[in-house]
């Protein structure tokens, strides 16, 4: 058993907050003034707390109208609706009501239990497996806040039912789990989070529903343990809960032989159990609760009015989700005339519930403010909070020769397997953001068995529909793929089901991987890709028992690699609201028609925290532009392909910055470019003409291709593709090398961009390493970082639909560019050069970056030095006025230049000529990326920059941060 002293350790110093704010003289003032003015039925109405719902027709409120006014009921509990239907139901009741009533709403899970509209957080059994308790006193604390905007004073949480029992119907995931001291640990930390923030507790279900086989909403289930059973485990969490200042308690509809001796006798009507047990021998003093009266349990033990009576009688406050109030006051009426029970039994009752008004502040009652509830109810904090829970939460059981997280994604090929008839969308585009993952959709097992051949992984996702209450039991036949995929391949197998749903399998000997997901929500599925592949490390532990295969907080913890994960901005100290802006600015450019489309991401502290996509991929307004969708970066080849490559030669000492062109490639010996350094080329200042027009030479007098250069079709001696239908001289890459080294310098050592140095490099790279760039890039880098989209020539892997076009060419290849690289010269050496060529996604582009800002790392792989990227990323010519660093475009020194002026001096990137734009910032540790076909269907005029889009955009991204 582990220690429970931490546990006292935290609530040492605790004392029932309302206590603390409120002046006792005056509450007893107020009580005991309303108290002394009621008759004795109102006094008997505020006994009731009876059933409301948002969603139901006008007579249902007008029913309660009619309770509220005559009988003077002391509450309603809300059930199924939405909030600001119900909180225009709150104030209409509230203010036909002679004393404001208290308001609760079943929300174990948050208002989303009952509600729509409203935030969801993880159910019990999911925040059980958690061992940061501080997060879940957070969500109590939101939960209050949510409270106190919805007029809710009661949320009858947290269940403390230890759920020994894996058949139980009821509970199941509504338990924190069946071991009692962290069952406690979390319902302490709940009530804490609600009570320290003004709003009830109320612990649940009194004296123990874990460990039944039946709901006490259709019959009475049985608890048939002895008292000392009883007292060590089920009743333990209530006597911690009441030492540290419990407000209320819910008595459920059971059946406890051991306590109360008269067969079949509810416990919620039963005096040994509410009063002797609960009130005396746990000396508890708060609000007591029935459990609804309406439930089977209760209900075919009495008709309503005498049920009503009964509970009162055995010593409950409060009577909830009453059938019938007018019969039941009239009972009540009866029993006093009759003495069953005295003025000052009515008055202890009463007078606590009308303190428990007072320290809400009913005594001052404000309406609910209806303006501005929905977007106060779904605050990004509490998403924050979300994500935060469920990274805490998911649970590696078995991880078999640390086979999670996958680190060498270049040896890997991976499969999707979905079992269960739940989403699964946000699974599988995660798991595709991180590596090339292919969903095997076979319905026969032999067929699927025989398409998994190749692969070397296959993950398992089991989804089912969310619901706390379904079963998600796994079937024969997936028992059986499970069974037979996994002593097949390596098998990765996540649940994103309740814990009890594995309890199907006999074992599970022949998976490699066993990850506890719990919940099939986007952000469960999202949290566990990103465990699998080491963007974030699995911290749960299991809170209930798997048979023999998984024991109770069992848990493996994974390594943490340097992959990009997702989260919000709040979690990385970023304001959403502010950087929603990007929207607006975005929408802007597109109705400009400074661009059809594009995509726009920005991580933080190696989380992506936005990633969208606006506009479309021509102004035809057709084809959305998705985030799957593939850019042609342009210039950003520079720094993505090229610059990467020399880095790598450049940490192998094969090159310095001080190496001379003519020692990289003998081409230029003679040249009068022989002397210019690797430094001198990737700070532009090489004195190299900025372009040369090659294809104009290439064009006849109709300045069409002549076809001394091109042919329609590939032959050995045409055989570099420029476009569809259109293929150049084998070579005229050498023509174009020779055209470079010939063209005259500049007159005067300065900063002039240009194209040249890295064409040239392209050509060293491809003559040193004997392999082309493309391939190289891909083996070296891409395979590695899992960036599929990553590609030069994208055609030869994906279909044109999802690449967005550049150009409609009317002036050399006139067609539709689509596919093909925009810049021309890249064109005419077969689409892969060292200026441009590269096509990509936005996430993509942003594992580049991050590896640049993580100084040469990325997942568990060193691509070079710490070193080396410093020796790059510096400005050696600043001081004369060049704001370069080695390959890497730099803040502006002046007004003008390619950033926002706001970003870091130590900060980084590129922009190209089609509309992107990549740049890092470490000491802000950003990385911002835009991609668009801004040329598209026209080079000019260059609206995008003339309008300073990507600019603006950065712009609200350095103002969005908050720390």
């Amino acid at each position: 058993m582990r220690s429970f002293s931490f546990i006292l350790f935290l609530f040492l110093t605790y004392n029932y907050s309302f206590s603390q704010k409120i002046d006792s003289n005056q509450q007893k003032k107020w009580v005991d003034s309303l108290y002394n003015s009621m008759t004795f039925e109102e006094k008997v109405g505020q006994l009731f707390m009876v059933a409301a719902y948002s969603n139901k027709k006008e007579d249902h409120a007008q029913d309660l109208d009619k309770l509220i006014a005559k009988y003077k009921i002391g509450g309603l509990i809300f059930f199924q609706g939405g909030p600001v239907r119900q909180a225009l139901l709150t104030n209409r009741f509230q203010a036909q009501s002679k004393i404001p009533m208290l308001i609760g709403n079943d929300a174990e899970w948050g208002f989303s239990m009952r509600l729509d509209s409203t935030v969801k957080y993880p159910w019990n059994m999911t925040l059980g497996a958690i061992q940061d308790n501080k997060l879940i006193e957070k969500m109590g604390a939101q939960m209050a806040k949510q409270s106190k905007r919805l007029g809710v004073h009661f949320t009858f949480g947290p269940v403390v039912d230890i759920n020994t029992n894996p058949n139980n119907p009821i509970i199941g995931n509504r338990s924190f789990g069946e071991d009692k001291l962290n069952v406690t640990a979390k319902a302490l930390a709940y009530m804490k989070g609600l009570q320290d923030n003004g709003i009830f507790a109320t612990a649940k279900h009194f004296p123990g529903h874990g460990d039944t086989g039946t709901d006490s909403h259709h019959t009475l289930p049985v608890v048939p343990f002895d008292k000392q059973r009883l007292d060590s485990v089920e009743l333990y969490p209530y006597k911690e809960l009441i030492k540290n200042g419990l407000s209320s308690v819910m008595v459920a509809h059971l059946n406890v032989p051991s306590i109360e001796s008269r067969e079949g006798y509810p416990s919620s009507l039963s005096n040994k159990v509410v009063t002797d047990l609960l009130k005396n021998e746990l000396q508890f003093d708060g609000l007591i609760f029935t459990d609804a009266l309406n439930m089977k349990g209760a209900s075919n033990f009495k008709q309503p009015g005498d049920i009503d009576l009964e509970a009162f009688l055995a010593g409950n406050d409060v009577l909830l989700f009453a059938e019938n109030v007018p019969k039941a006051i009239d009972k009540f009426k009866e029993a006093f005339q009759a003495n069953l029970f005295t003025e000052e039994r009515l008055a202890y009752s009463v007078k606590k519930i009308l303190k428990y008004k007072y320290q809400v502040g009913l005594n001052q009652y404000k309406p609910v403010e209806i303006k501005n509830l929905y977007e106060d109810l779904n605050a990004i904090e509490y998403e924050a909070l979300n994500y935060q829970l469920y990274e805490n939460a998911i649970t590696v059981l078995k991880n078999e020769s640390k086979l999670i997280p996958l680190k060498k994604l270049e040896r890997e090929k991976i499969a999707y397997v979905k079992l269960g008839d739940g989403s699964n969308e946000m699974f599988l585009a995660k798991l595709k953001d991180y590596a090339d993952v292919t969903e095997i959709t076979a319905f026969n097992l032999d067929t699927a068995l025989l398409d998994l051949t190749d692969f070397t992984k296959v993950i398992v996702g089991y989804h089912k529909p969310d619901g706390a209450w379904r079963k998600n039991e796994l079937t024969f036949k997936e028992i059986n793929w499970i069974d037979k995929i996994s002593k097949e391949k390596e098998t990765i197998l996540a649940f994103f089901t309740k814990p009890y749903s594995l309890l199907k399998i006999p074992n599970f000997d022949h998976t490699e991987v066993v990850i506890q997901a719990y919940q099939n929500t986007d952000i469960a599925q999202t949290v566990t890709a990103e465990i699998i592949f080491g963007a974030r490390v699995a911290k749960g532990k299991l809170p209930v028992t798997i048979k023999d295969n998984f024991e109770v907080n069992q848990g493996l913890p994974t390594q943490k690699l340097d992959r990009l994960g997702f989260t919000v901005p709040e979690n990385v100290g970023m304001d959403s609201k502010k950087l929603a802006k990007i929207d607006s600015i975005a929408t802007y450019a597109i109705k400009q028609k400074a661009t059809p489309g594009m995509q726009i991401l920005v991580a933080r502290k190696g989380q992506i925290i936005y990633r969208k996509s606006f506009g479309f991929q021509k102004y035809d307004s057709i084809q959305k532009v998705k985030n799957t969708d593939i850019y042609d970066v342009a210039s950003l080849t520079k720094v993505l392909a090229t610059l990467p490559m020399v880095m790598k030669q450049y940490d192998k000492k094969r090159i310095s910055l001080d190496t001379h062109l003519c020692q990289m490639l003998p081409l230029f010996e003679n040249s009068n470019k022989a002397d210019a350094t690797l430094l001198d080329m990737l700070t532009h200042q090489a004195r190299f003409q900025a372009w040369i027009p090659f294809y104009k030479n290439t064009l006849d007098s109709l300045k069409h291709p002549d076809s001394l250069y091109y042919r329609m079709a590939y032959s050995e001696e045409f055989p570099t593709k420029v476009a569809n239908n259109l293929y150049l001289r084998k070579d005229y890459n050498t023509v174009m090398l020779k055209m470079i080294a010939d063209s005259p310098l500049l007159d005067k050592k300065q900063y002039k961009y240009s194209d040249f140095s890295f064409i040239i490099l392209k050509e060293y790279l491809e003559r040193a390493l004997d392999k082309k760039l493309d391939v190289l890039v891909e083996e070296q880098f891409y395979k590695h970082l899992g960036a599929t989209t990553m590609t030069y020539n994208p055609l030869n892997k994906f279909e044109s639909t999802r690449i967005a076009p550049t150009e409609e060419d009317t002036y050399f290849r006139y067609q539709t560019i689509q596919g093909y690289v925009h810049d021309m010269a890249a064109a005419m050496q077969g689409g892969v050069s060292g200026h441009a060529g590269l096509f990509s996604n936005s996430i993509d582009v942003a594992k580049m970056m991050q590896l640049y800002l993580q100084k040469g790392k990325y997942g568990d792989q060193e691509f070079f030095s710490e070193k080396t990227f410093n020796d790059f990323n510096k400005c050696y010519y600043c001081k004369d006025g060049n704001r370069r660093g080695v390959g890497f475009d730099k803040p502006q020194l002046g007004k003008e230049g390619p950033t926002c002026g706001c970003v870091s001096m130590t900060s980084f990137g590129h922009t190209g000529f089609t509309g992107t734009m990549a740049w890092a910032d470490p000491e802000k540790e950003i990385v911002y990326v835009f991609l668009s076909n801004r040329t598209y269907p026209n080079a000019e005029p260059n609206k995008l920059s003339k309008l300073n889009i990507r600019e603006q955009i950065q712009e609200i991204i350095y103002q969005s941060i908050t720390e």
